[in-house]
């Protein structure tokens, strides 16, 4: 992916996102698009329109931070949006090696045991450790019962973003399918801006955007975001529906790598539902499992 067409992508989105009256400014007339002229933001930005096409042309090398964050406030960004741009800046300006954490390649990275120690120590609830791509690359238990769907097909190697867009099992495990396939999609983007040099997910963008229109649409709407807590809802077949909170967590020992830990409220169907999974994945399975009654 090259960075002056990701930087110029990004922020033509963005800019076509803001509507004259979202930005304080009057509607006007004979607009060809609904968004905001490059005169507009170069006027909310303070500088010259000449000084935006260039930034918009995908021109991010030696831009001061003063200037990415007038450029941020312009365009209305969110905090995973400015941190999207402060990466794509770093990367055109060569600094990203300095300022990026280190990543170790994809097929080399091993959990230490007291990681593993650590996660199964979970019993209340699935958590496992996946990396910006997706991969989930450590479980508890729980978490391999719960994503018995993902690990059941090899040919999503144990990756959400495969298993998300490829698997037909998909649309029946996340009931808001497509919510689950946008937040897919922005932390893949996010991932993109942040460690734009990693060819194992450009392999994986190029895979997913060959083979699914959905992945495709949406990876060109440049969106990003930041996935650190929420609700979401599911249907797993052995225990029916679950509706969990989730916490991800950066792992400071590990850069790169997010630990995500399922929990459901106290007292709650969705708590049952979890008991009987534990159960289910302690017992040996000779057999495919059958929905449990009214599921």
């Amino acid at each position: 992916m090259d960075n002056r067409e990701e930087v110029r992508e990004f922020l033509t989105s963005r800019r076509a996102k803001i509507t004259p009256g979202r930005a304080g400014l009057p509607p006007g007339s004979r607009r060809r698009v609904p968004g905001l002229r490059r005169t507009e933001v170069a006027a909310l930005a303070d500088m010259s329109v000449e000084y935006y096409a260039k930034l918009e042309r995908g021109n991010l090398a030696g831009v001061s931070p003063a200037v990415l964050e007038a450029l941020a406030r312009a365009l209305r960004l969110d905090d995973a949006e400015r941190a999207h741009l402060l990466n794509l800046a770093q990367a055109a300006d060569g600094t990203e090696a300095l300022t990026r954490p280190r990543r170790r390649p994809k097929g080399q990275w091993k959990p230490h045991r007291s990681l593993q120690w650590a996660l199964d120590a979970v019993t209340a609830g699935p958590a496992f450790v996946r990396n910006g791509r997706m991969d989930i690359v450590a479980a508890n238990q729980l978490a391999r019962a719960f994503y018995d769907d993902v690990y059941a097909t090899p040919g999503n190697q144990a990756n959400l973003a495969r298993f998300t867009f490829l698997d037909p099992a998909a649309r029946r495990f996340y009931p808001d399918w497509d919510l689950a396939a946008d937040i897919t999609v922005a932390i893949l983007r996010t991932e993109a801006g942040r460690n734009p040099h990693d060819k194992d997910l450009h392999d994986l963008v190029g895979e997913l955007s060959t083979r699914s229109d959905g992945f495709r649409t949406r990876w060109g709407a440049h969106d990003v975001r930041h996935h650190g807590s929420g609700t979401k809802r599911f249907h797993h077949q052995v225990v029916g529906d679950l509706t969990l909170a989730y916490e991800g967590l950066e792992m400071a020992a590990e850069p790169g790598l997010t630990l995500t830990i399922f929990t459901a409220e106290p007292g709650s169907a969705s708590e049952e539902g979890l008991r009987l999974l534990a159960s289910w994945a302690a017992t040996p399975q000779t057999s495919s499992p059958a929905p449990r009654s009214g599921a």
